[in-house]
């Protein structure tokens, strides 16, 4: 088993807490020394309580399932003898009501475009059959019950 680590930190620096009215701005710190600004998104608290250049928890939730999806994809594209040179994804997160009328992130979208070395083209059903082996072994899709979505017409 392996444990996996965050510390979120939060200050109140302002007097309006007990209104509401409070910054959300925060902080992400991980092992390996990266501290990340956070921030409810502003989408759902309105600025300037939301800080809106900082990352909010759903654009996280959305990131990284398309970066444990991305991993996947060039793990198994480079045992394959695929050479890639760049991937790419606008991945995009829906939220809505789940069936119990809360919020929720009903589905992500994953909008992959790999670049082949040397002009290499790969054919869409070798690229559809890593995909979906990719989205089979990626731990957090794995985790959610979110439904993802992955279209990848975009090799290049």
């Amino acid at each position: 088993m392996s444990i996996y680590t965050a510390e979120i930190h939060w200050d109140n620096s302002d007097k309006g807490f007990l209104s509401g009215d409070y910054s959300r701005g925060h902080s992400w710190s991980f092992d390996g020394g990266l501290t990340v600004a956070a921030s409810s998104s502003p989408q759902i608290v309105p600025e300037p309580m939301s800080v809106a250049a900082n990352v909010d928890p759903e654009e996280a939730f959305v990131a990284s399932i398309s970066s444990c999806h991305m991993l996947w994809f060039l793990s198994l594209a480079a045992k394959a003898g695929i050479e890639l040179k760049s991937y790419r994804d606008n991945a995009v997160g829906t939220m809505g009501r789940n069936d119990s009328k809360q919020l929720a992130m009903l589905k992500v979208e994953l909008n992959p475009i790999a670049t082949l070395v040397g002009g290499q083209t790969l054919e869409r059903s070798i690229a559809e059959k890593i995909h979906t082996q990719a989205h089979r072994q990626c731990f957090i899709a794995n985790s959610v019950r979110t439904e993802i979505l992955i279209h990848s017409g975009g090799m290049l």
